[in-house]
């Protein structure tokens, strides 16, 4: 009797490793400034062992950034500082990174900066958020560079894997905006995230608040699932407009990544085999290429946004995907994208 044939589930460590790419460019040196790290989100862990799996899989990854992502929370005391334990816990892996990559010759990756999660409308209680921001500070032992307070929502989050959580147009709040003039008091960037049909709103925002140096992360994640499924070319001619209003913002700079997620509906997630990086160019090089256009390379970073694209392709291939869409760049213009603009932004040492 023949058994039926057993294949990897996506996302899985067999899954990923049926792609095996020589590494592009391999010394050269890199910054991923947006990663995360969690006991268990979409039925996995992901852990500093299992970052430094995917970061020693070939290129150069010298040095990171951790993005909030509501992992580690305290679970008791006052709800306003519950964020501290993300914090609490990532400085004390930081602490760990940075002691292994010292005493290591295989290229450990370590954490070199937080941007950690403070609810930015208790800026209508000044005390709370001060009280927050300060304790991150001490929290953080001098490796909280900003804040991220995720703009993301939907009217069909039941169509989304990763449906954002916040209120109607939180942009637009004041007790919203204030909470970002406090950021920019304490020299913190700020992260967002949200959905294409966003885009607008968070032009409003930059040009409302320009004091404070914004990261617009995931391209502003075009949609390509549920209600937006077939969709895509509409939604990209919309979003192309958008992108090059939001780069007249001097204070704001694009992270290049974050485009592999489930909900961006390119069905990598659901394949029996992941894309290689030359699939990666053929079907999003539009996206990275008009936002470089735009932004210009001086104010662009590559990003892995690991683990959650690696439900769809391995670290590997994000990054050989990257060298292969900058490579008739100018070095600097490459040096900057890859690592310069990601430690000036973020202020890493």
């Amino acid at each position: 009797m023949n058994l039926p044939e057993h294949k990897p589930s996506p996302g899985t460590d067999a899954w990923l490793a049926q792609i095996n790419e020589e590494i592009i460019d391999p010394e050269r040196p890199i910054i991923d400034p947006h990663h995360h790290l969690w006991k268990k989100h979409f039925a996995t862990k992901y852990l500093l062992a299992d970052f430094w799996k995917d970061t020693t899989s070939g290129h150069n990854i010298v040095k990171s950034v951790y993005v909030e992502c509501r992992s580690f929370y305290r679970r008791d005391g006052p709800e306003h500082l519950m964020p501290l334990g993300e914090t609490e816990t990532v400085a004390g892996l930081a602490r760990e990174s940075l002691e292994a990559a010292i005493g290591s010759d295989t290229g450990l990756t370590h954490i070199a900066g937080i941007v950690a999660h403070a609810d930015l409308t208790l800026a209508r209680e000044p005390e709370k958020l001060e009280e927050l921001l300060q304790g991150h500070q001490q929290a953080g032992a001098g490796l909280i560079k900003g804040i991220r307070h995720s703009g993301a929502r939907d009217s069909r989050p039941e169509n989304l894997i990763i449906p954002g959580r916040a209120p109607a147009y939180l942009y637009g709040r004041e007790d919203f905006r204030a909470g970002l003039r406090t950021l920019a008091k304490h020299g913190f960037t700020y992260d967002t995230w949200h959905f294409h049909h966003q885009n607008e709103d968070f032009l409003e925002l930059a040009q409302a608040v320009p004091e404070v140096t914004m990261i617009l992360d995931h391209f502003g994640t075009p949609l390509g699932v549920g209600i937006y499924r077939g969709n895509q070319d509409t939604i990209y001619q919309q979003w192309k407009q958008d992108i090059a209003q939001i780069a007249k913002c001097p204070n704001v700079y694009a992270k290049l990544g974050g485009l592999a997620m489930p909900d961006n509906g390119f069905g990598w997630d659901k394949r029996d085999l992941p894309p290689d990086s030359d699939e990666l160019v053929k079907r999003q090089q539009k996206y990275y290429m008009h936002t470089i256009e735009c932004f210009g390379p001086q104010r662009c970073m590559f990003e892995s946004n690991f683990p959650v694209d690696r439900l769809s392709l391995p670290y590997h291939v994000v990054w050989n995907g990257f060298k292969k869409l900058v490579s008739d760049f100018s070095e600097e213009d490459k040096h900057a994208m890859f690592y310069g603009n990601a430690e000036k932004v973020y202020r890493l040492t």
